[in-house]
């Protein structure tokens, strides 16, 4: 058993018309962005019950499952249903290949070919951005070529999370080495390349210069090892420089990873509270992060769970000032509980609260700075004025 996982991971429905994806991201992050990743597809699914932490019989769950199995039915879907009665706003239950997606996806890695898509002005699907070096790159596809047909089926104007699930395949369609036809048209000209998804790892901390002795540390997701990236950003920037940490769209992860990075700006103490079935729990900085540059967060209505934990952390203890527009309001701790067949359920156990008591869920952060369509630029006109851009 794991411990807390405050990753927006809402209820599997990936088989059907709807494909479920890591990252418990890509609803949150494609309304804040218009951008869908190929490597996300899960899709969070709010039911209008009340949110509270999980009224769901473990059980009653794993009986549903095993009685399933006995049938020759799907212990999954029995899972699913039992879960989706239970008004667990959070609650997913994934078969044993979704969960293997969801722990690589935690790794920072996915199979596909390395594109991101987005639906256009006129309401078409296009390519927002490719991968460097995937095979969707090495085929030649960049940013705003429009997508016309997946293995000979007509795109148009397919929702998004669809378009998703064809690129990425079915449960057998979707190993690495498994080919998918893609046909694209770029102004009049149109063709198809066969591409063949490969295992690729995407980046979730980059790091770039800004003007002066600021630096920019996005963070796209709280993925196996993006803590420590975040560490060496922080202690490898220009001295007297200040940092703008940049959570936008960042739909979460693991909140070890989360904890990590709140570590390297903090000097140890309080970073969350959370209950776990009614038992109160902490969380805690490591000492020694680095409190004497300037910082400014970046967020917005993508930014949720463990980037929404860090941002209150920041923000309650005077660390920072955030810049942006609300955050999503994701503050829900679910935990894995194995079924029988191998399905994996992942229950909403309880919710977190940052330093000062407030509670996310439903609520989101509120930035101390709102800023909308030049939320960098205005960012970082904040950080120059704490003396940290020059």
């Amino acid at each position: 058993m794991s411990g807390p996982d405050f990753c927006s991971s809402p209820r599997s429905v990936r088989r059907g018309a709807v494909l479920t994806l890591v990252f418990v991201s890509v609803l949150a992050t494609a309304a804040a962005t218009n951008s869908w990743p190929e490597s996300d597809a899960r899709v969070p699914r709010p039911s209008h019950t009340r949110d509270v932490a999980s009224t769901v019989d473990r059980a009653e769950l794993a009986r549903a499952a095993s009685e399933a199995e006995a049938d020759g039915k799907s212990g999954t879907k029995a899972a699913e249903e039992v879960v989706s009665r239970s008004g667990d706003r959070w609650g997913a239950v994934y078969d044993r290949s979704e969960y293997k997606e969801f722990e690589d996806a935690l790794d920072g890695e996915y199979t596909g070919v390395g594109l991101w898509v987005r639906r256009s002005r006129d309401g078409h699907i296009e390519v927002a951005k490719v991968q460097p070096g995937g095979p969707a790159a090495l085929a030649g596809l960049r940013a705003g070529d429009r997508l016309r047909t997946i293995d000979g089926r007509q795109v148009g104007t397919s929702p998004v999370t669809a378009v998703v699930a064809q690129l990425r395949g079915g449960d057998d369609a979707s190993a690495a080495g498994t080919a998918v036809a893609v046909g694209v048209q770029r102004g009049h000209q149109g063709w198809t390349r066969t591409l063949r998804r490969v295992r690729l790892a995407t980046d979730a901390v980059t790091v770039r210069k800004l003007s002066g002795k600021a630096t920019l540390v996005k963070v796209t997701a709280f993925s196996r090892g993006s803590g420590a990236q975040v560490d060496r950003a922080v202690r490898t920037a220009p001295a007297g420089g200040g940092i703008l940490l940049d959570l936008r769209g960042n739909s979460g992860g693991l909140v070890s990873e989360a904890t990590a990075a709140a570590s390297a700006l903090l000097n140890g103490g309080l970073v969350a509270t959370y209950d776990v079935h009614g038992t109160q729990r902490a969380v805690y900085a490591k000492p020694g992060g680095d409190t004497g540059r300037p910082l400014v967060v970046l967020i917005d209505g993508g930014t949720m769970s463990a980037a929404e934990l860090l941002t209150g952390a920041l923000q309650d203890r005077g660390r920072a000032v955030t810049v942006g527009s609300r955050t999503f309001g994701k503050g829900s701790v679910q935990m894995p509980s194995p079924l029988p067949g191998g399905s994996v359920a992942e229950l909403t156990v309880g919710h977190y609260r940052t330093p000062a008591g407030r509670s996310v869920d439903r609520h989101g952060i509120t930035p101390d700075v709102t800023a909308g369509d030049r939320a960098e630029a205005r960012a970082e006109t904040v950080l120059s004025g704490l003396g940290g851009g020059s």
